[in-house]
């Protein structure tokens, strides 16, 4: 705590001699440091002012002399000082919500936040030294650039910007006309939407198989109490002896049509001889 007060107060007396005695007085030369796709992690550690800037911007133009300013402070006030082309870096942009140009970010050991304040220099040098920062509400997790969010959004942004690069590369390098470009992605598009409904349905056809391949259920799988085991058991005892019973009723009548069929073939065999010697 006292080293935390000591440094604070150190640096209260840097930004009062300095403004006083000029701004060369005791500002260090420091440099803005350029960040890319594959240094942006170094943002997790320490304490950093980033600029997200575009060159056709002429609001990010008019700051870049006070940015510069600002950076030879830098080492003094303990703080990096870095910006980002979003023309260059698409992907990195891409992991946090820019909504504007240009914008500015604090990030504390992991922790960002927007800055709103003035763009001066004295007014970014009084923002860290005074801790401003603190009073700043700090970005939900959920759109912090290591989150899930925000990293496919950056995989969305560098994969535009490949396309984008694919298309320069076709139109100018090999002289294939616009509209060439534009079927070669459409049928790109269309041969990726194949594959990937494939893909889908084998995964869902693997999680959710089709009735086919289903065990069948049976009814009365689930424990039954004594009761209902009781009067089901009276029910399948009822019904077989309905079945028996209407078993014999087919035999008795299968009986009585076989006597009266003998009895007939008994009745017209005379029938049949007297005919015989009539016409003998």
């Amino acid at each position: 705590m006292a080293a935390s007060v000591r440094r604070y107060g150190a640096a209260r007396l840097l930004l009062v001699v300095g403004l006083l005695a000029g701004p060369g007085a005791l500002a260090r030369r420091g440099e803005v440091k350029a960040l890319t796709d594959g240094t942006w992690r170094e943002l997790l550690q320490g304490e950093w002012m980033v600029e997200f800037y575009a060159p056709w911007c002429p609001a990010c133009q008019n700051l870049q002399p006070e940015w510069e300013k600002f950076a030879e402070w830098g080492e003094d006030l303990e703080v990096n000082i870095a910006k980002v082309d979003v023309t260059e870096q698409p992907g990195l942009s891409g992991r946090f919500v820019i909504t504007a140009l240009p914008t500015i970010y604090h990030c504390k050991d992991g922790e960002f936040r927007r800055y709103q304040g003035q763009r001066t220099k004295n007014d970014f040098i009084n923002f860290i030294s005074d801790q401003e920062w603190k009073s700043v509400e700090p970005i939900s997790s959920w759109f912090g650039p290591c989150s899930f969010l925000m990293t496919s959004m950056s995989a969305l942004f560098q994969l535009s910007m490949w396309i984008r690069h694919c298309h320069n590369y076709f139109t100018e390098n090999i002289g294939i006309p616009v509209w060439g470009s534009y079927a070669i992605f459409a049928l790109a598009t269309l041969f990726s939407g194949l594959i990937l409904g494939l893909i889908m349905v084998f995964l869902a056809d693997c999680l959710c198989p089709s009735k086919r391949h289903r065990p069948q259920q049976y009814p009365y799988q689930k424990k039954l109490t004594p009761e209902t085991a009781h009067l089901l058991k009276k029910l399948d005892e009822e019904q077989e002896a309905d079945e028996e019973d209407i078993s014999d009723d087919e035999a008795e009548n299968k009986d009585m049509s076989d006597r009266d069929s003998s009895t007939n073939a008994v009745r017209q065999r005379p029938v049949n001889l007297a005919a015989a010697t009539d016409k003998s």
